[in-house]
């Protein structure tokens, strides 16, 4: 007996959807930060497994270790998984409470990790962690200035976007939740708001997802990419979750891709019958 033939229904390769930070293509719309993971091994299979291209790593942390050679090999095992990999360092100022210090802080890493790409942090609550809108615009317009591609780590306050966005930025990195929370988009209707005012905007939901459908969630939105610690690193198996996110990631997109049937509050029949009944016989 002749097998049946199945028509090829996969999605098309990532390689054929990519997208942009600044004038780098990238391929894989999950970035992974690489804090909080049980061990250095557990750190570099994770980073294996989710198959990000950009990986995030805290400057503070880094040059808090004389020479810059980072705790327990740290910062030589991010290097060698982004080498690996051929993925690239995007160097965080997170702790930064004043424009002034997120700006001496950026001009480090550009000499340490030889980049000029950097993720802005300036905290402005000790309790949310949330951004300080007003010393982040001041701080990334400097930095623009100075030759900087920077993504702002922001709340999903569209007025705060647009001054971003006029300070010179070209990549938006809006919350979907506090920092480590776990609790997901607390704010889709924000979010969305922001994709449709922003369309020619590359916009990553930083902070605050902590499942794989929460990542899926953002990437059926419309977002670019998604970036995400915690929810890797504190797992149970850090590895797995890492591989659940970059599946998570790809439904999200192939979902926003395909086009999403529109939401309705009534029932709606999935089989019309003309209002003629059916004859049994």
């Amino acid at each position: 007996m002749s097998q049946p033939t199945h028509t090829d229904t996969s999605p098309a390769p990532a390689t054929q959807d990519t997208w942009r930070i600044g004038d780098t293509v990238l391929h894989s719309r999950f970035l992974l930060g690489t804090a909080g993971h049980p061990s250095p091994q557990a750190l570099h299979e994770a980073i294996v497994a989710s198959g990000s291209e950009v990986l995030t790593l805290g400057l503070k942390r880094t040059l808090a270790v004389p020479g810059g050679s980072g705790d327990n090999g740290f910062v030589q095992i991010i290097r060698e998984a982004a080498r690996s990999q051929g993925a690239h360092l995007l160097p965080n100022t997170a702790g930064c409470r004043s424009a002034r210090e997120a700006i001496a802080l950026a001009h480090m890493s550009r000499e340490l990790l030889d980049t000029h790409w950097v993720k802005l942090e300036v905290v402005g609550d000790e309790q949310t962690l949330q951004p300080d809108p007003f010393e982040l615009v001041e701080a990334a317009r400097q930095l623009v200035a100075d030759g900087f591609e920077v993504l702002p780590y922001c709340t999903d306050d569209l007025v705060s976007a647009q001054r971003l966005i006029d300070a010179g930025c070209r990549v938006l990195m809006p919350w979907a939740a506090p920092i480590g929370s776990g609790l997901g988009l607390l704010n889709p209707w924000a979010l969305r708001t922001l994709r449709a005012r922003l369309p020619g905007l590359t916009l990553i939901v930083d902070a605050g997802l902590g499942a794989p459908s929460h990542a899926t969630a953002a990437m059926e939105l419309g977002m670019d990419a998604v970036l995400l610690n915690s929810a890797v690193s504190q797992a149970a198996d850090p590895v797995r979750m890492a591989a659940a996110f970059r599946h998570a990631v790809l439904a999200g997109r192939e979902g926003f891709r395909a086009g999403l049937m529109p939401t309705s509050d009534v029932a709606v029949a999935t089989t019309p019958v003309g209002g003629q009944p059916f004859v049994l016989l």
